[in-house]
């Protein structure tokens, strides 16, 4: 069943921790027809053989039914450190929900599910996890643990995000990234949603982003947008007015006027990310709220196998 599906199908639920295991779970069910055939029934508790160590815990039975060589992980093992990093600015929190939208439609409600996401899956590898939260301040840090106590405060920290911000919030995203690189010691995967609504020095930005490759570190960089209006520009032909959320700012006009301009401007922005990010090796996924979270499971998957 693909993941869009099964989650219109347990829309109705609020409950963050249950949403994000039924994605999970239509994930892995789903991937004895995906490349990582192998991963689905016993994956949580194997780990991908790597060559040179001891043959000792290869489990045969499934190099037999697989082809692929895994060793059994043992219960108080932890593979992988990752840190997930938020963007909760105001433009996060773009496009303000209607009353029959689903919270995870808008960007940092998507960027909340899709964490939870991830958390479960690095809980069923148990693998640690990390959190850190910054707006206009740096609001919240957890550092990488993989108790069930730390899952349940940091779920509670995201589901807090959903509620609806009392003020504008503006961000300084490459002083908090320094600040948030200087706090992760041991080697980490460190995955961050953000807008990327924040910076004209694109220079600066990307130096923040490499000091989180400091100690070795893997960078994934999720780029959350809403493909229909900020990448399209799909809007009717009525006089619109456009309001910047976090600084209040309007402008009144024919959406249609700036369309073929718009869609340039931001294509070629997004290449420069691209291309920016290839050079400092980087992984940068752009992915659009409502869906993808396929997508976000796939790169982790891909991530963590060469995470060596």
């Amino acid at each position: 069943m693909k993941i869009e599906s099964q989650i219109e199908k347990i829309s109705s639920f609020q409950h963050l921790e249950l949403l994000a295991n039924q994605v999970v779970e239509g994930f892995i069910s789903g991937m004895h027809k995906s490349p990582f055939h192998g991963f689905s029934a016993e994956f949580a508790e194997h780990k991908v053989y790597n060559p040179g160590e001891s043959t000792k815990h290869v489990d045969w039975k499934l190099f037999a039914k697989t082809d692929r060589l895994y060793t059994k992980k043992h219960e108080e093992e932890t593979n992988l450190r990752c840190h997930l990093i938020i963007d909760n600015s105001s433009s996060m929190h773009y496009p303000m929900l209607k009353e029959n939208q689903l919270f995870y439609e808008n960007k940092i409600g998507f960027s909340v599910l899709a964490s939870a996401v991830l958390m479960n899956l690095l809980k069923k590898q148990r693998d640690a996890v990390g959190l850190s939260i910054y707006s206009d301040e740096y609001e919240y840090y957890a550092p990488e643990k993989g108790s069930d106590r730390h899952h349940r405060m940091i779920l509670n920290k995201l589901e807090s995000l959903l509620e609806k911000q009392k003020r504008a919030k503006n961000t300084d995203t490459i002083a908090f990234l320094h600040q948030i690189a200087e706090k992760i010691h041991r080697r980490s995967m460190i995955i961050l949603f953000t807008d990327m609504f924040h910076s004209e020095n694109e220079e600066s930005l990307f130096a923040a982003l490499q000091h989180l490759k400091h100690n070795k570190h893997k960078v994934v960089l999720f780029h959350v947008i809403d493909k229909k209006t900020e990448l399209d520009f799909d809007f009717d032909l009525a006089p619109r007015k456009f309001i910047d959320i976090e600084s209040g700012d309007t402008i009144n006009i024919f959406a249609d006027s700036l369309k073929e301009e718009y869609e340039t401007q931001v294509s070629n922005y997004f290449k420069k990310i691209a291309l920016t990010s290839a050079q400092n090796k980087i992984n940068y996924v752009p992915v659009s709220v409502g869906v993808n979270f396929e997508k976000i499971l796939t790169t982790y998957l891909v991530e963590k196998h060469n995470f060596a």
